[in-house]
């Protein structure tokens, strides 16, 4: 059974009431309900297609439902960050400041976010598009801020910045990503778009799994139980030829609104993508070896004496910040650009599929069927068996009338499936994925990562997405943005526990290396000489919380000494020691963060 929301105790910033609004003939939402009370952190989840970003836009007050009601507190300002972000004015401070920030706020936090104030909003990459958009709405200090897939093209230490950035900040958020580490940290409710309504889970992210496989489960056994119930009803019904009319007219009424019911049920299952892999002819041993492997673009330094072997079936993850070189990397690794020293030595009979996080071979005015079927016709290969397109692009979850369209009119999550149905269409023994999560659902990725889980060829995966390298590398491969290139058994986090200070020494060292090296035309990134403004506020605040907490720790601890409380009130002593958990993880935590503030304002000082 769904979890109910708890008892309101402070009234909302922003709600939802009975909403309900139809895209033509197809209805989105029906009585939608949900709340946001101050400082509450909830994620949005639903399959791509739901009407996630809809609902968010409503919420915003940019769409109006076809009724129910909406609620926003008096004076409450909301900032909202949208899948793909337009950058506008002459520089990174103008756009920051444009909707009604003030200049130190939105200098402070396009520095945090390790952008330069005066750089120009033009040929931004997208990874510096996003932090922009995020800088802009943290700048706005607002009540309420709704993020859509806000990590997209972030790399793992943006993401990081962005999960300090929600913990610290008094908005509330409603945030949809499909980053489930990025979940796990940053979460405290979940509401589920499923079936047009939305039900609410009071918990983080972490337990939603469990939660939403519990709740399918009974749904499908409720489905199961109005299955036989139709079943026996209209066995009894046809044999009642003898009973009075009225009472078979009755009957009739109550058969029909059964199978109604059901009807209903059976619609709203949602259709299921299918998605096949073939690792083809078998390659040799050896994938790739690379022994003493140096490459550098003038001053920028991607590796430097680097030796690895990738054997069959490996799953090697590349990891590290925006602008390190890991594109370079696998390039490298793949023979198609030559090092600067050392050797590159490829195996026997590889058969690469290549899926691109840039979709630079998506022609913006291709249709989807010219995609797929790109030398013309009504069928493709399929892993070596003739397929009729309409019939390949149903597995990938695309509808009829969207095979004549050009590809400029798919969204992020529907480009990146249709580059998932070409590049698996053909069988290849290694699988190159870079960034293959960006804008897809969870229910997709975790098929993509069934599939990879199975997948018999050699897998070179680029991706910020933690959760997903933990899941699938047998090795991962750092590089820190200055050269530096470290190679360690298993996924992230086994990477962290191995090389600590990997990337200590800048924070985003890919980004200090480049501002050492500007792009043409641009100011180099400005060094801060003392903590920011926002910095600072959080230090004092950490240094109050410090002081405080022990004496609240004391008289808890006191007064749980008393030997009869429990036999008394069970009910108090529980409580009493929930309380005294939270102080102490607040303690911990503050204390774990005024540390690291005082080690960034000691190197900022000396």
């Amino acid at each position: 059974m769904a979890s109910k929301p708890k008892t309101l105790a402070r009234p909302p910033i922003a709600a939802l009431k009975d909403v309900r609004l139809a895209d033509g003939p197809m209805q989105l939402f029906e009585g939608v309900d949900l709340a946001l009370e101050p400082r509450v952190r909830a994620c949005l989840v639903g399959r791509n297609g739901a009407g996630k970003s809809t609902l968010m836009r409503i919420l915003a007050g940019l769409v109006q439902p076809d009724d129910g009601e909406r609620f926003l507190q008096p004076g409450a300002r909301i900032a909202m960050v949208l899948q793909e972000p337009e950058i506008t004015g002459e520089t990174l401070l103008d756009y920051a400041t444009s909707g009604g920030a003030l200049d130190y706020r939105a200098e402070t936090e396009l520095q945090t976010f390790d952008l330069d104030p005066t750089k120009p909003t033009k040929g931004l990459s997208g990874g510096e598009t996003r932090r922009a958009a995020l800088a802009k709405a943290f700048a706005e200090e607002p009540d309420l801020i709704l993020l859509d897939e806000p990590t997209n093209h972030l790399d793992i230490f943006a993401i990081q910045t962005l999960e300090q950035e929600l913990s610290s900040c008094r908005a509330a958020a409603l945030i949809v990503s499909h980053d489930r580490a990025f979940l796990n940290r940053v979460t405290q409710r979940c509401f589920w778009l499923s079936n047009r309504k939305v039900r609410t889970l009071d918990e983080s992210f972490a337990v939603f799994d469990a939660w939403a496989e519990k709740v399918e489960a009974e749904e499908a056994e409720q489905l199961r139980r109005l299955t036989k119930a139709i079943e026996r009803e209209t066995y009894t019904f046809y044999r009642s030829i003898t009973a009075r009319r009225s009472r078979n007219e009755g009957r009739a009424r109550g058969l029909e609104a059964m199978r109604a019911t059901r009807a209903l049920a059976m619609r709203d299952q949602p259709r299921e993508l299918q998605m096949a892999m073939d690792a083809g002819e078998s390659s040799g041993r050896l994938v790739a070896e690379a022994k003493n492997v140096s490459k550098a673009w003038g001053d920028k330094v991607v590796t430097k004496s680097f030796s690895t072997r990738i054997l069959r079936g490996d799953r090697v993850a590349l990891v590290g910040p925006n602008g390190a070189g890991k594109t370079t990397m696998v390039r490298v690794l793949l023979g198609e650009i030559a090092p600067d020293a050392g050797e590159v030595r490829l195996g026997s009979n590889l058969q690469v599929a290549y899926l691109d996080q840039t979709r630079a071979d998506l022609n913006e005015n291709t249709t989807l069927w010219e995609v797929l079927a790109p030398g013309g016709g009504d069928s493709l290969l399929v892993r070596g068996v003739s397929k009729h397109v309409a019939a390949y692009a149903k597995e990938f979850l695309f509808k009829d009338s969207q095979l004549r369209q050009p590809v400029r009119t798919l969204s992020g999550g529907e480009r990146n499936r249709l580059l998932l149905a070409r590049a698996l269409a053909t069988p290849a023994n290694l699988m190159v994925l870079d960034e293959p999560t960006n804008d897809l659902d969870m229910d997709t990725l975790d098929l993509l990562e069934e599939l990879l889980a199975d997948y018999d060829g050699t897998l070179i995966l680029v991706s910020h997405d933690r959760d997903f390298i933990d899941r699938l590398a047998t090795s991962t491969i750092a590089l820190d943005g200055r050269g530096n290139t470290v190679e360690t058994p298993g996924g992230w986090q086994d990477l962290l526990r191995q090389n600590p200070d990997f990337f200590k020494g800048g924070g985003s060292p890919a980004r200090a290396s480049s501002s050492a090296v500007p792009a043409k035309g641009a100011e180099p990134v400005k060094k801060l000489a003392k903590l920011s403004f926002k910095d600072q506020h959080r230090l004092g605040e950490l240094e109050a919380l410090i002081e405080r907490l022990p004496g609240e720790i004391v008289k808890q601890e006191a007064a749980l000494a008393d030997p009869g409380l429990y036999a008394r009130d069970p009910k108090g002593f529980d409580g009493l020691m929930a309380q005294l958990d939270k102080a102490r993880a607040q303690l911990s935590a503050a204390e774990t963060e005024w540390f690291a503030l005082e080690e960034k304002r000691t190197a900022l000082v000396g």
